[in-house]
């Protein structure tokens, strides 16, 4: 509780500060040249447009290989954990931040008086593309902003399936139950690449929870199942490698989607759509043979 009262009193002692102390440093171009990330989707997008120089920082998230899929070259760069005095003490001109980030760190990062850039999570591909464009154009590389946007496009178009290719029903289903519903980033992506999102047979929208019992009641003809995190397994792994789901096999393909494909756009769709249409190809030459597979999935 001591430490807790002792970060709080030093974070009122920070912002009580006048914003001149820390000036911002203008650019010929205008571009920031000190930036924070404490969104770990920005991370990844920052990366991929910035100088190394105007990275300050990252989030610790960005290390993680769990959820990063950069977490190797993340590692080389500075990071934070997302607190106000980590952040003020790097003296940045431009933090990004997700919406989803803590709301205390950004209030106090925007009450000291620092450019706190804020972005939505995207729920579609082209909001996601549009944040590529914005964040390159804060960094003043709007070249490199094009070029990651035009990889991701290719991958997609190269993702998507063929006119004669039939669409099969698919479930993405994380530790715990988790699945993503149409209104998603990867819901998106889903529907580009072939499937019909089985997630609104079990009443989702968005983000929710299908237990095993329902799943295995009404199963998909695809199952993307995620993969449990390193280390020791954990309670909500049990669902993803539950022994009752060897009995979905003689009608439903189950198929490999790693979790750190899940929840972030930008750069990461080009691995989600590679992954998307390795599973389309795969459940198709399982389902060779099994015209009623393929007629239910159609329903």
């Amino acid at each position: 509780m001591t430490d807790a009262i002792t970060r709080r009193a030093a974070t009122a002692g920070l912002l009580s500060l006048t914003a001149a102390a820390l000036p911002v440093r203008p650019s010929l171009d205008g571009a920031a040249q000190r930036v924070v990330s404490i969104g770990s989707c920005l991370d990844l997008i920052l990366m991929e447009v910035a100088d190394r120089r105007q990275v300050a920082a990252l989030s610790h998230f960005s290390r993680d290989p769990d959820v990063s899929i950069m977490a190797a070259r993340a590692r080389t760069f500075p990071f934070t954990r997302e607190g106000a005095e980590e952040v003020v003490a790097l003296d940045p001109d431009l933090v990004l931040a997700s919406k989803r980030s803590g709301l205390y760190t950004r209030t106090a990062l925007k009450a000291r008086g620092l450019r706190v850039e804020e972005f939505d999570v995207p729920n579609k591909v082209e909001d996601s593309l549009d944040q590529i464009h914005q964040i390159a154009a804060l960094v003043g590389r709007p070249d490199r902003g094009e070029a990651v946007v035009a990889r991701v496009r290719a991958a997609i178009a190269a993702a998507a399936p063929r006119p004669d290719q039939p669409r099969l029903s698919a479930l993405i289903y994380q530790p715990g139950g988790l699945v993503a519903g149409r209104g998603t980033l990867v819901g998106d992506m889903l529907e580009r690449c072939g499937f019909d999102n089985y997630a609104s047979h079990y009443g989702l929208k968005k983000w929710g929870n299908v237990s095993l019992e329902a799943l295995l009641a009404d199963p998909p003809t695809v199952l993307l199942a995620g993969s449990r995190w390193e280390g020791a397994p954990s309670w909500a792994d049990r669902v993803i490698s539950h022994p009752a789901l060897k009995s979905l096999e003689p009608n439903t393909f189950r198929g490999v989607f790693h979790q750190r494909l899940l929840y972030c756009g930008g750069p990461v769709l080009v691995q989600t759509a590679a992954a998307l249409a390795k599973a389309r190809e795969d459940a198709l030459a399982w389902n060779a043979g099994r015209p009623q597979v393929l007629a239910a999935s159609r329903r």
